[in-house]
């Protein structure tokens, strides 16, 4: 009786929240739970599969997954959509208000590679490696760069462009691109900003374009 009076209160609990008004507090109480932050990252860049979500976020479970694409439905930052034929698949897909969230993400990530603990060996996503370049473009290094390069990742192709100083990156083909570079991300990661031979990585097209992009990004410094 007693264990199902508990349970009963237990369901009648408001969601847990930091009762303050700042707004800092309330996009914790959106975004703060373990994964969800990530979950929504990998969105940025287009709608995936759940499939997708699963091999580019390999140490979430599929319960916590699920749980994780729901909570953030029902905050209207993600939804779900079924694509035509032939795919006939369902995806989910950032809202246009978890679009803004990119530039969040984006400071964030620059932010935290400061940090001494930071260690940039560890697994990427396609989509984190990609974004990361948004982040660490270092506006000297790209001063009078004009090119696109495209990137591919098992089936998926990202084309990144550079020019005036700016990137734009989006999902794209392969022809796209004056360059063609394949690999792990974190092939690309290790090479980008590990200093790796850029043997460790597959490129078709433009090769002196191609190493000129991977010189454009770097690591801030790290924080005393």
């Amino acid at each position: 009786m007693q264990l199902e009076k508990t349970t009963k209160m237990r369901r009648s609990e408001p969601r847990r929240g930091y009762d303050d008004a700042c707004g800092t507090a309330h996009a914790l109480e959106l975004i703060g739970e373990r994964w969800a932050l990530l979950v929504l990252r990998e969105l940025l860049l287009g709608p995936r599969r759940f499939s997708d979500l699963r091999a580019d976020l390999p140490a979430i479970s599929a319960n916590v997954l699920t749980q994780r694409l729901k909570e953030l439905e029902s905050r209207r930052l993600v939804r779900r959509r079924k694509l035509p034929p032939p795919a006939s698949v369902q995806v989910y897909e950032a809202t246009e208000w978890g679009l803004e969230t990119a530039p969040l993400i984006r400071e964030m990530g620059r932010w935290a590679a400061r940090s001494p603990g930071h260690d940039p060996t560890l697994p990427l996503s396609g989509v984190s490696i990609m974004l990361s370049f948004t982040a660490m473009l270092d506006a000297e290094r790209a001063k009078g760069f004009a090119g696109t390069v495209a990137f591919r990742f098992g089936e998926m192709v990202y084309v990144a462009r550079v020019a005036s100083g700016a990137i734009e990156i989006r999902r794209g083909a392969a022809e796209e691109g004056a360059a063609l570079i394949a690999g792990g991300p974190t092939d690309v990661a290790a090479v980008v900003y590990g200093g790796a031979a850029l043997d460790l990585l597959q490129i078709e097209g433009d090769r002196k374009l191609a190493k000129r992009f991977l010189s454009l990004f770097t690591l801030p410094p790290k924080a005393r």
